[in-house]
C-alpha cells in the first residue's frame, strides 16, 4: 500500500475549494505521496480537523469569510501542537507580508496557478519551508 498524505483545504467557497483539489490533483508530483484531502468551510472545523486527524499541509484560502486564512494560519500556529505547514493562497501578489505575519510556510496567489500551487504544495510535503511560489 502506498503511503498518503492529508491535505486540509480551508475556504468558505465550494470552488476555490475544488480549484484546489483539481491544480494539485491526486498526487503534485512524482516524489511526494498521493494526497487524501479534507475539505472545511469554517474557522471551527480546521480546528476540529487538525484535532482529530493526521494533517500533513494546510491550504487555507486567505479571502475567506468571516475569517480569512491568514486569520486562521496564525491561530493554528499558535494554538495546534506540531501544527502542519500552511500554504495560504492570497488574493493579491503584495499581500505576501501578511502571509509571513501569519506564520504561513508558502503563499501563492489566487484565483489558482495549478503549477504555483502543485509546486508549493508539493515542496512542503517534502519538508521544504517558505517559500512564495506564485506570489511575486
Amino acid at each position: 500500500m502506498q503511503p498518503t498524505a492529508t491535505v486540509l483545504v480551508y475556504s468558505d467557497d465550494a470552488n476555490t475549494r475544488e480549484q484546489v483539489r483539481l491544480a494539485a490533483g491526486r498526487r503534485p508530483a512524482s516524489d511526494v505521496p498521493q494526497i487524501e484531502y479534507l475539505e472545511c468551510a469554517t474557522p471551527a472545523a480546521v480546528l476540529s480537523a487538525l484535532e482529530e486527524y493526521q494533517v500533513d499541509v494546510c491550504v487555507l484560502d486567505g479571502e475567506a469569510v468571516p475569517a480569512g486564512g491568514m486569520g486562521v494560519c496564525r491561530q493554528i500556529k499558535d494554538e495546534i501542537f506540531r501544527c502542519p505547514p500552511v500554504l495560504l493562497l492570497i488574493g493579491r501578489p503584495q499581500d505576501a507580508w501578511l502571509a509571513t505575519w501569519s506564520r504561513a510556510e508558502a503563499a501563492v496567489s489566487h484565483p489558482v496557478d495549478p503549477v504555483a500551487l502543485a509546486d508549493a504544495l508539493a515542496g512542503l510535503l517534502r519538508g521544504g519551508h517558505r517559500t512564495d511560489a506564485g506570489a511575486a
